[in-house]
């Protein structure tokens, strides 16, 4: 089994700012629940999306990948995927998760991603740090399957 977790850093870091300034306007207007309340929010959007977890299940013959402890989770059948490739991508795909017209794109950070083509023709891009490392596990699959 293949596992491999990419953390959120700039997640971390703008909900760092946001913090910055939720202390600063408790430390200027005295305690209040909203600005309390609004910390916790922060602190549960740092939870569920710490990182970004791509699995590759060889028992299973499935590839799943999800944020933080399991939210917004995919799985999907190796048998399922026409093809999947090592690919880069852009500024515009961002992070967190989106439709874009080269499909659903799911990232952390950075621009590494493996991009997986079902048979449907739907399309999928994983954000990852470690491509050489999913595309092993993979092959590695479609070998023992052969």
């Amino acid at each position: 089994m293949y596992k491999n977790t990419q953390w959120s850093w700039i997640i971390w870091a703008f909900l760092g700012w946001f913090a910055t300034f939720v202390a600063m306007a408790i430390y200027l207007l005295g305690h209040n629940a909203l600005l309390y309340g609004f910390i916790g929010i922060l602190a549960l959007i740092g939870y569920l999306f710490y990182g970004l977890t791509l699995e590759v299940d060889q028992k299973q013959q499935t590839v799943s990948w999800w944020f933080g402890p399991g939210i917004l989770k995919k799985t999907v059948k190796i048998d399922e995927l026409q093809s999947f490739a090592a690919v880069t991508n852009s500024f515009r795909h961002g992070i967190g998760v989106k439709i874009t017209h080269d499909g659903w794109v799911y990232a952390a950070h950075g621009f590494k991603a493996i991009e997986f083509v079902l048979e449907d023709g739907t399309q999928y891009r994983i954000g990852t740090n470690d491509q050489a490392g999913v595309l092993a596990a993979l092959e590695g699959i479609k070998k023992s399957a052969q």
